[in-house]
């Protein structure tokens, strides 16, 4: 009996961890493709940042297309499932999939603040983001992200063992002793993760200040001028949330990821460290699950656009 417990205790976190990826597989997949379509369907919302959300529903996609269902099966084999050149190319490829979506929503984030500051803080010059060259800011957002992490294409790689396959990493076999992961982990953390929340922190400061200190001009204006800025305010509250949700669901992992490459070695890892490694891991999970509800919970013309599209569906 007590030689038991230990493999109950394991089979009953491996349920546990399953039931959670595939509620973030289901919920993702559904959320993130009704946004798409909401905003494709629906004329009045083809603009800017609702391409930009829809950029970022797109690489949320990612995770439950590719990423997720990998970890499902590794979670009961012990093996890796796919052989030779398919199993190679998804080896590499899940990896640098996943840490291209992260990149991707990131840079999403950026150009969706900047499309905010220049619609309150500078209404009346032409937008940088218009709707002609969205699509190609949309497009540089993928290249970088490409880029930066093309390494995992090199040092990802399937090893053949007795009795069983898996994908190993071997950055110093393909880079050379000199170079570090660890800091190449911490460019990515500081360049992709820090900076920019650092800067959008900025941008939002100056966007809620003009919105509490600008002037409305003229008794005739003055209606039209509060419509804006109340469509504005509701706009710049979903974006906040986006940004505020994405925060909330990295920071605790970038932190850990840093500390154990910098602080922590095999010897000196806190008490407890594991459990929250293992938290922080799964909310970055669910950040592709997120997004798609907060944009449906703070926009009404996402809403309007979800109820039609289930109308639709429904008469067929």
């Amino acid at each position: 009996m007590d030689q038991a417990a230990p493999v109950l205790r394991i089979l009953q976190q491996r349920n546990r961890e399953n039931l959670a990826i595939c509620l973030i597989v289901v919920v993702s997949l559904v959320g993130n493709s009704c946004l798409g379509v909401v905003v494709y369907k629906t004329q009045t919302m083809r603009k800017p940042i609702n391409y930009l959300i829809t950029n970022m529903a797109i690489s949320d996609l990612l995770y439950p297309v590719f990423f997720l269902p990998a970890r499902i099966t590794l979670l009961y084999m012990d093996s890796w499932l796919l052989s030779g050149s398919l199993g190679q190319a998804l080896c590499k490829l899940l990896h640098f999939l996943k840490n291209i979506s992260s990149v991707v929503s990131i840079e999403s984030l950026v150009l969706i603040t900047v499309d905010r500051l220049e619609a309150v803080v500078f209404p009346l010059r032409p937008p940088l983001i218009s709707s002609k060259l969205c699509p190609f800011f949309i497009l540089a957002t993928w290249i970088v992200a490409m880029a930066v992490n093309s390494q995992h294409l090199f040092y990802s790689k399937l090893v053949e063992y007795p009795g069983k396959l898996a994908c190993v990493t071997g950055w110093n076999k393909v880079f050379g002793e000199s170079s570090s992961y660890a800091n190449y982990a911490l460019a990515m953390c500081v360049v992709f993760f820090y900076i920019p929340f650092a800067l959008l922190a900025v941008l939002y400061t100056i966007i809620l200040i003009k919105l509490k200190t600008q002037v409305l001009p003229g008794e005739q204006s003055a209606n039209a001028q509060e419509q804006r800025a109340r469509r504005n305010g509701n706009v710049l509250k979903m974006a906040i949330a986006i940004v505020l949700g994405f925060v909330l669901w990295f920071l605790p992992y970038n932190i850990i990821v840093l500390l154990t490459f910098f602080t922590w070695d095999g010897t000196s890892v806190p008490c407890g460290i594991a459990r929250l490694n293992f938290i922080t891991l799964y909310l970055v999970y669910a950040n592709c699950a997120i997004n798609p509800c907060i944009c449906f919970i703070f926009s009404g013309n996402y809403r309007q656009g979800l109820k039609r599209l289930l109308n639709c569906t429904a008469q067929v």
